[in-house]
């Protein structure tokens, strides 16, 4: 499987115009195309983003999926209101399985309201070379499960061409990125992971990441 983690620039204050319009009008269709929207969220703290997730079974499904999205009457017809919202959309990483899959859940029906309680964080780690998965696994997922922690899902940079190149896909990064859930905000626990520093090529970016009504991920 293949994933894009896709976080949009907004402009000031049309988050969930966007929102709205992507839940009424971009889920279905994207699937139908041949992709799998996995997650949609608010990001706290950053109320002009807009981060989302789709999966592909692999890279020339990719292209033909995207293909006949980009190229159908849903999006020609709904592509002005959708651009108008936003500032930048090409903060996009490509990433593909390394640990545990995303846990779907079964997606509310259109028209859908109710938020759900959970709060997803995802952390990226810009890292050197190939084997961070490992080093994960052996060092890192026993300290958080120690502190009650549990990484639901692992991804890792995808290295292939674009093949959707009117889609940019960040380039010349080399990220692990883990996603862990708690139930409401409140569980939350912050675990220092002092043991991964040498493995690590930047800051770590941590998303803070509540599902919107008609999230997969829940």
């Amino acid at each position: 499987m293949i994933y894009e983690l896709r976080r949009y620039q907004m402009r000031p204050g049309r988050r969930d115009d966007l929102i709205d319009l992507f839940e009424r009008k971009f889920i279905e269709t994207q699937e139908a195309a041949g992709m799998r929207v996995a997650a949609s969220f608010r990001e706290d703290g950053e109320p002009d983003t807009f981060p989302w997730l789709r999966a592909f079974p692999d890279m020339e499904t990719r292209r033909a999926a995207l293909t006949d999205f980009y190229s159908g009457p849903v999006w020609q017809a709904n592509r002005d209101a959708a651009n108008a919202t936003l500032i930048d959309s090409d903060d996009v990483l490509l990433l593909r399985p390394a640990g545990p899959e995303l846990p779907f859940g079964e997606r509310p029906p259109v028209g859908a309201t109710d938020l759900p309680s959970s709060l997803y964080v995802v952390t990226i780690h810009h890292v050197v070379g190939d084997g961070f998965a490992g080093v994960f696994a052996r060092e890192a997922v026993p300290v958080l499960a120690g502190a009650g922690v549990r990484p639901v899902a692992c991804l890792e940079s995808k290295h292939a061409e674009n093949t959707y190149p009117r889609l940019p896909v960040r380039t010349g990064v080399n990220v692990f990125v883990w996603f862990a859930r708690f139930e409401t905000a409140e569980e939350e626990r912050v675990v220092d992971l002092p043991m991964l520093k040498p493995y690590l090529t930047a800051p770590t970016e941590r998303l803070r990441l509540r599902p919107t009504a008609r999230s997969s991920l829940r």
